[in-house]
């Protein structure tokens, strides 16, 4: 690390406040991806009532702008190690809210499924680039909390669609909701063009140095060193380099992380989608009422905002790797239990646990791959982990789904996702502790 000033050193105090707007403008992006979670379960009924969908073809919807996010980040997550941070989230930003303006004229559902798969490639990019930005504008040992704390964003976006589905869907129709969906980037990308500096580590492993260390200065940060055994095509902004710069990560030492840390992010997000889409299909097999089962739906998500809160803490106290292999196993745990049929006020409390281990656990596997990898490689590999976890989220709803259909999720489908929770601490604890090779 170089001797730059830290945060309290840092000469003029405008430029550290300036420094703040990352965060926030971060977690709002994250937010969206929160909007996307849930828009189309909201407004499902109205499309099939338009278009006269079968559950099917409801399912191709859903699905379609899954696929379409973990292209979009498994190639965004390498453009912004290529390009920029500060350049692929504006860009992913004003591309997805674009495109879901669009969904709200889409005059049939084929139409509709490739503007959100085209919403998805912008959409997938958000996530690693902005949890890469958020992370390189903080101190090292608040990487942890740095990425919770704005993961949270997620779920207050999910929490407020629902809410807003509410109000808006049988007023004024489903597709004011893609309407309202787009509105964040009128305010949203000014305040970015405006407030959003480029990361310092980027400018530093791409030759960059003097202004590396002047936005440092600026930004009261300790500028990050560039890794020196990384391949040396990897920062080159050409497709060559993009794809030197993903097979990077499938060499020598990073491999290993590589594997393990794809198996993880697909057991994690398998479990958050798995869960958000069904939960209350598995709850109203077990007897609870309609009510009940989407008052579930919202406690799972309230929980899942107060477990990040306090995954942050753990992760920078003990590190990332051992909090999520624990978060992940005491997911399981929990997964299991609810197997058990409470009380109602017992079984909220359960639901509520459930949510801050579960969602938690993935998040902390984000922030061990950016405490555990350079600048050069950083946004790849959180895109990476990112687009392997989309997979996931796409088989979570697929086998829930059957389990309900066949009438077996309760209690079977709490199994088959602790299961899935004591696979994802496995594959978690096959990590190094630290995911660069050594020089």
């Amino acid at each position: 690390m170089s001797s730059i000033p830290t945060r309290a050193q840092a000469p003029g105090g405008a430029a550290v406040r300036a420094a703040g707007w990352v965060a926030p403008l971060c977690w709002i992006a994250v937010l969206l991806d929160g909007f996307d979670l849930v828009v189309v379960p909201t407004t499902l009924q109205g499309l099939s009532d338009d278009w006269g969908l079968t559950a099917g073809g409801g399912s191709a919807l859903i699905t379609v702008g899954l696929v379409g996010m973990m292209v979009g980040a498994l190639s965004i997550g390498t453009l912004t190690d290529l390009l920029g941070r500060r350049k692929a989230l504006i860009a992913a930003v004003v591309t997805f809210s674009l495109l879901t303006l669009l969904c709200a004229f889409a005059p049939n559902p084929v139409v509709f499924g490739a503007l959100r798969f085209l919403a998805g490639l912008g959409l997938g990019g958000c996530l690693p680039t902005a949890i890469a930005m958020v992370n390189e504008f903080s101190r090292g040992a608040r990487g942890g909390r740095a990425t919770t704390t704005m993961m949270t964003g997620y779920h207050v976006g999910a929490v407020a669609t629902s809410a807003l589905g509410i109000l808006v869907v049988e007023s004024l129709g489903w597709r004011w909701m893609y309407v309202i969906g787009a509105l964040p980037a009128l305010v949203l990308v000014p305040l970015m063009l405006r407030h959003l500096p480029e990361s310092a580590a980027y400018l530093a492993s791409h030759g960059r140095r003097a202004e590396a260390e002047e936005l440092a200065r600026r930004y009261g940060l300790e500028l990050e060193e560039p890794a020196t055994t990384v391949d040396p095509h990897a920062g080159r902004a050409s497709a060559g380099g993009a794809a030197a710069t993903l097979a990077t990560l499938f060499r020598g030492g990073y491999l290993r992380n590589t594997l393990a840390i794809g198996v993880t992010s697909f057991m994690g997000l398998l479990l958050v989608y798995g869960l958000n889409n069904w939960l209350p299909g598995i709850m109203r097999e077990a007897g609870y009422d309609l009510g009940a089962q989407l008052a579930f739906l919202t406690v799972l998500n309230l929980g899942a905002i107060a477990g990040l809160l306090v995954a942050g803490a753990v992760a920078d106290r003990i590190g990332p790797r051992p909090a999520g292999i624990a978060w992940f196993g005491v997911a399981a745990v929990l997964l299991a239990l609810l197997s058990i049929r409470l009380p109602l006020v017992g079984i909220y409390l359960m639901v509520f646990l459930t949510g801050c281990f579960v969602f938690s656990a993935q998040v902390l596997v984000y922030a061990l791959v950016s405490r555990n990898h350079p600048p050069q490689v950083r946004g790849t590999a959180l895109g990476w982990s990112a687009g392997a976890g989309r997979i996931g989220a796409i088989v979570g709803p697929i086998v829930a789904g059957l389990l309900v259909g066949a009438g077996v999720a309760f209690p079977w489908g709490f199994y088959m996702f602790a299961a899935v929770g004591l696979l994802g601490a496995a594959a978690l604890a096959v990590t190094r502790a630290s995911g660069r090779p050594a020089a």
